[in-house]
């Protein structure tokens, strides 16, 4: 593939197209982010589901398999977040990203190492901190996004980011395709994000069956449900989460704390450490303690139909663009087609306005 597309992000991070492949917990590992590396993009290790030692073998395995540059996604509220940030400074990853706003002092100490930070960030005024702190880019995800989402769309979102920010600005909520990647283009942006469209490729270790479950959705087949974690958490509309949010109040926190207890047996962390880092969840978001229980749904959850494959005991964290993805392709023959397309689309458009220039004179 000869196509470029460059950008500040392909400039910052030295990637060969402006396309990340997003930190999916339980969905993001070695195998997918690897393919997107080697396949000119930006994958993202998910860590927030991996213990330290997880995470470090993760970060091996990836680099075994690519010599590309790569990501790691870390919670800014964890308990042990500096010894995954001194990991990431260690091994030489090129770039943290965040999905809760790391404090100044940290993002000072992966600037140093020269590491590239890149927050997700959900409202403008977010982004004129993270940028007054130092990041290097933002990623800016719109209501149509999967996963823990906000209310504006991305088309509202993007432009009002883009006005109250000069650092790097990459768009995600609603992106699939080359007519996405043009149109973000357009607005001023960077690149594009896209979480449902990587884990509905074939490198992607979501379960075969599982993928088909996406496959066979419609546009209006995703909700966002405050009774998944109490908080607005867009997923596939199963019968799992139809049951859950006609649930009773004292229903969902039992069956949170019931969680909580898996998530600390498969982790290996202490009560302590969970109690902790409920502490810091509560300050940070501003989250009631039913919240900050309910939160502990979202892991296992998660695995049980991500990892296990068990749609009816598990929930599908998906974007709304799940009802217009129909295939699975490789990562390689996602963004070449993505960047192709959008190389064609913009050129079309600079054809139309020589055309526009040209019936003026």
């Amino acid at each position: 593939m000869t196509t470029r597309l460059h950008t500040p992000l392909t400039e910052l991070v030295g990637i060969e197209h402006p396309v990340v492949q997003t930190g999916m917990g339980w969905v993001a590992g070695p195998s997918l982010v690897s393919a997107t590396a080697n396949a000119g993009g930006l994958g993202i290790l998910a860590s927030a589901t991996m213990t330290f030692a997880e995470l470090e073998a993760a970060i091996a395995k990836t680099k075994a398999q690519t010599d590309k540059p790569f990501g790691v996604n870390i919670r800014a509220d964890a308990s042990d977040a500096n010894e995954r940030i001194d990991l990431l400074i260690r091994e030489k990853v090129k770039v943290a990203s965040f999905a809760l706003a790391p404090k100044q002092d940290l993002i000072a100490k992966l600037k140093d190492a020269g590491v590239v930070v890149i927050p997700s960030i959900g409202a403008a005024k977010h982004a004129v901190k993270v940028a007054s702190w130092g990041a290097d880019a933002v990623i800016v995800q719109g209501g149509e996004g999967g996963g823990h989402t906000g209310p504006v769309a991305t088309t509202l979102l993007l432009p009002s980011v883009l006005d109250a920010v000069d650092i790097p600005v990459v768009a995600a909520g609603g992106f699939f395709d080359g007519r996405g990647l043009a149109a973000a283009l357009a607005y001023g942006a960077a690149g594009v994000a896209m979480g449902t469209r990587f884990l509905l490729t074939r490198e992607s270790s979501v379960p075969d069956a599982v993928k088909q479950e996406y496959l066979r959705r419609q546009l209006q087949d995703t909700v966002v449900s405050l009774k998944v974690d109490g908080m607005p958490h867009r997923v596939l509309n199963t019968e799992l989460v139809q049951k859950l949010e006609n649930s009773g109040r004292w229903r969902g926190f039992a069956a949170a704390v019931s969680n909580a207890a898996r998530f600390k047996s498969m982790t290996g962390m202490k009560w302590s450490t969970m109690v902790r880092d409920g502490l810091t969840m509560r300050k940070t978001k501003d989250l009631s303690w039913s919240q900050v229980v309910m939160a502990a749904n979202t892991p296992m959850l998660l695995r049980a139909g991500l990892v296990e494959g068990n749609t009816q005991a598990g929930v599908l964290a998906a974007g709304q663009v799940t009802g217009i993805i129909e295939d699975l392709p490789t990562c390689k023959e996602l963004i070449e087609r993505v960047v192709t397309d959008a190389v064609e689309r913009i050129e079309a458009m600079s054809a139309l306005a020589g055309q526009s220039t040209a019936t003026k004179s």
